[in-house]
C-alpha cells in the first residue's frame, strides 16, 4: 500500500479511511467484513474557508468503511499502535506501505495533512461510527425478536397495561422518523419534534419490564416446596421470554432515538457533537449494566431453584427435573438476549440429575453400608461363637471334675 490508510477506533467499531481501492485491499488483507461509513455526510461539519475547503476535498477524495470490533478486529489497535485521546476516547493512527507498517501517530496540527487532524471532521466521523454501531445492534435485535415464538408486537398487544400500549405508539413514531431520515439524509426540526418525548415513555416501559423480572425472581425465592417451585419455574419460562422481548424492543427504540439525536446535533450544533456522543455512550452503558444486573439476578434464582430440585430428585422424580429444565430454558433465553445487546455473560447450564442415576447412587451406598453390616455381624457372630465354645468347654471341664470327685467319694465309702 503506497497511500495512507487512516484508522479510527471508538471501542465499538473501527473506521478505515483512504482511497477506495487501498481501503478495500487493506480490509481484504486483514480478512475483515465492513459497511459503508457514509463519509460524504461529513461535508456539513467542515464549514467554510480555505482550510475547510481542503478538508472537504479530502472527504470527497476518500472512502470510508466501518468494521465492527470483535476479538479479531480489536487486535488491529494493538497491531498498528493506535494512540488514544483522553479527551475524545478515540484511538487514531495512519498505516502506509506495502506491509502495512506504521507511518506515524496522528496529532492535531494546523495544516490539514489528513482528515484525522481536523477536530470537527474527527468528531463527525466518531458520531457516524456510533450511529452505525447502534444500527448494527438494532438489526441484531430485529433478528432476535424474529426467532422467538411470538413477535414483540404480539406480546405487547396481548398486554392490557397502558404503559406498554404507549410504547407501541412511540415505536410507530420513531420508525416513521427513521424512514424520513433515510430518505432525506438528515433529521430536521420538524422530524425531531415528533420524537422528543419518546425517551420518557421508553424508559417507563423498560423500568416496568425490569420490575416484572425482579418480581419473578422474588417469587422463586419464596417457594420451598418442590411442587410449588416446579409450577413457578414453568410459569417463569414463558413469562421471561415475553419480558425479554419487551426489554429488547425498548433498547432497540432507545438506540434509534440516539441515532436521530446525533443527526440532529450534527445538523444543528456540530461543535457539540463529540460531547453529546460521549454522553449518549455513557448513558447506554448504564442501561446495559442495569439490564445485566437484573437478568443475572433472575438466572441466579433459577440456578438456585435447580440446585434445590436436584437435592430432592429421589423424592420428586418428575417435578425436580422439570424445575431444572425450566431453569436451563430461562438461562438460555437470557444468554441469547444478552448476546444481542452485547452484554458479556458467564452462563453455566445446570444439568438435571436423572432419577435412575440418583437411585443408583443411593443403592450403591446402601450396598456398601450393607456389606459393612454383614462383616460386622459376621465378626460379632464369630465372637459370640467363640464365647459360647469357651463357656461350653468350661462347663464340660466342671462336669468332668464333678464326676471324678463323686467316684473318689464312692471308693472311700
Amino acid at each position: 500500500m503506497d497511500n495512507e490508510i487512516q484508522l479510527i477506533s471508538d471501542g465499538d467499531g473501527l473506521a478505515v479511511i483512504g482511497d477506495a481501492a487501498e481501503v478495500e485491499r487493506f480490509l481484504v488483507s486483514e480478512g475483515l467484513p465492513s459497511k459503508d461509513l457514509g463519509l460524504q455526510r461529513l461535508k456539513s461539519v467542515v464549514g467554510t474557508g480555505a482550510v475547510v475547503a481542503q478538508a472537504g476535498s479530502e472527504i470527497a477524495a476518500n472512502s470510508g468503511r466501518w468494521v465492527k470490533l470483535t476479538r479479531e478486529s480489536a487486535q488491529l489497535a494493538k497491531k498498528y499502535g493506535l494512540r488514544e485521546s483522553s479527551k475524545s476516547g478515540l484511538s487514531t493512527g495512519v498505516v502506509k506501505g506495502q506491509k502495512g507498517q506504521i507511518r506515524g501517530f496522528v496529532e492535531f496540527v494546523k495544516a490539514p495533512r489528513s482528515l484525522l487532524t481536523n477536530p470537527a471532521v474527527l468528531a463527525g466521523a466518531a458520531g457516524i461510527m456510533a450511529q452505525i454501531a447502534m444500527q448494527q445492534t438494532m438489526d441484531e435485535i430485529t433478528d432476535y425478536l424474529a426467532t422467538i415464538d411470538e413477535k414483540v408486537d404480539d406480546v405487547l398487544r396481548a398486554q392490557k397495561d397502558a404503559v406498554l400500549a404507549r410504547m407501541i405508539g412511540v415505536g410507530f413514531v420513531i420508525e416513521e422518523a427513521m424512514t424520513i431520515r433515510e430518505k432525506r439524509g438528515r433529521v430536521d426540526e420538524v422530524t425531531w419534534s415528533k420524537v422528543q418525548t419518546a425517551p420518557a415513555t421508553i424508559a417507563e416501559t423498560q423500568a416496568y419490564a425490569l420490575r416484572q423480572l425482579d418480581a419473578l425472581a422474588e417469587k422463586l425465592e419464596r417457594k420451598t416446596k418442590i411442587g410449588d417451585l416446579a409450577e413457578t419455574a414453568k410459569e417463569a419460562e414463558s413469562m421471561v421470554r415475553e419480558w425479554l422481548a419487551v426489554l429488547a424492543r425498548c433498547f432497540q427504540l432507545q438506540d434509534a432515538i440516539a441515532v436521530l439525536e446525533l443527526d440532529r446535533v450534527l445538523d444543528a450544533s456540530p461543535e457539540e457533537l463529540d460531547g453529546h456522543r460521549l454522553g449518549l455512550k455513557a448513558a447506554r452503558q448504564h442501561r446495559l449494566e442495569h439490564i445485566s444486573r437484573c437478568t443475572e439476578h433472575l438466572v441466579a434464582r433459577m440456578n438456585a431453584a435447580a440446585g434445590a430440585a436436584n437435592a430432592k430428585v429421589l423424592l420428586h422424580p418428575t417435578k425436580s427435573p422439570a424445575v431444572v429444565q425450566s431453569s436451563n430454558h430461562v438461562a438460555t433465553s437470557v444468554h441469547d438476549f444478552q448476546g444481542r445487546l452485547g452484554i458479556e455473560s458467564g452462563r453455566q447450564s445446570s444439568e438435571a440429575r436423572r432419577w435412575v442415576a440418583a437411585a443408583t447412587e443411593v443403592r450403591d451406598r446402601a450396598l456398601e453400608t450393607g456389606a459393612k453390616g454383614v462383616d460386622a455381624a459376621r465378626s460379632r457372630g464369630n465372637e459370640t461363637l467363640e464365647r459360647a465354645n469357651s463357656v461350653k468347654d468350661s462347663i464340660a471341664e466342671r462336669a468332668r471334675r464333678l464326676r471324678a470327685d463323686e467316684k473318689e467319694r464312692d471308693k472311700e465309702g
